[in-house]
């Protein structure tokens, strides 16, 4: 017999919070890693991510959904730094 919860928690701030992480990775690695290492910084720093997706929904202790928001935090960390990375990608072919 299940027992409904009478106040759910709001789990759409753990989903956002690795969002604004991926996106602290994606302008540190774009700011500080050479250009030829980016791709490889970056696809380190969405690992991050996807380790840092699933400690924050494990610590916010719901069963329910599990899956559909650490797949969601870490889909969401990937279109963030895919962002990033296309911006440092136009820039440096800027002449300047």
């Amino acid at each position: 017999m299940a027992v409904p919860e009478l106040a759910p928690r709001r789990t759409l701030g753990g989903v956002v919070a690795v969002w604004v992480l991926a996106a602290l990775i994606g302008v540190v690695v774009g700011v500080f890693a050479a250009a030829q290492w980016r791709g490889a910084w970056l696809a380190v720093g969405l690992g991050g991510c996807l380790v840092a997706a699933f400690a924050i929904q494990l610590w916010s202790g719901r069963s329910q959904g599990f899956t559909e928001r650490v797949a969601a935090s870490v889909l969401g960390a990937a279109l963030v730094m895919g962002v990033i990375s296309l911006g440092f990608g136009l820039a440096s072919i800027v002449p300047g």
